[in-house]
């Protein structure tokens, strides 16, 4: 069985990223980095685009897809033998999944805005955390649809658990959202 769960970090006004598509140190936290990596530990296959990378020394041991436009549907990824580049208008996600080798069990979405707007229809569950003191003007929404976080999954029938804190001094926090 496989579940699709969504990862991301937001600054307070809702952004992950800057206007150049870089995630700002000002919402890089390790207390969320623990959360990030210890829950990708237990992902079958993760999913970004080619913005976004989780990075630390286990990435290049995870399966991945890479969306991109660039090949016709699946490639290698020249740099990471555990990659496939994937275009989702050549093959499906279970096509990509399967060329993959990833088994059943969790595939970790990771951004970016298009990736996490792609599945919406499909997450299972969406661990939104929160740098409760971090702002980035300008910066780029976790989705391509208009409102917070919280409104667009909301509209996409995901509701809210509990909030909890993974770093009370930063007002650092995690919801699972959940359908």
């Amino acid at each position: 069985m496989r579940r699709v769960e969504g990862y991301v970090i937001v600054s307070a006004d809702g952004m992950l990223a800057d206007s150049q598509h870089r995630m700002p140190n000002s919402i890089r936290y390790d207390a969320d980095q623990e959360f990030f990596q210890s829950s990708l530990d237990q992902a079958a296959a993760i999913v970004h685009g080619r913005h976004s990378h989780e990075g630390g020394p286990r990435a290049d041991k995870r399966k991945r897809l890479v969306l991109t436009r660039g090949v016709a549907a699946l490639a290698p990824d020249p740099d990471y033998p555990n990659a496939l580049f994937w275009n989702p208008r050549g093959a499906t996600f279970e096509q990509a999944l399967a060329a993959l080798g990833a088994s059943d069990g969790m595939v970790a979405i990771i951004g970016g805005s298009d990736v996490f707007t792609m599945f919406l229809p499909r997450y299972d569950s969406f661990h939104l955390s929160r740098a409760g003191r971090a702002h980035i003007p300008g910066g780029l929404s976790p989705f391509t649809e208009p409102g917070t976080p919280e409104d667009v999954l909301r509209r996409h029938g995901l509701k809210p658990g509990p909030r909890r804190d993974l770093d009370p001094a930063a007002d650092l926090s995690v919801t699972t959202w959940t359908r």
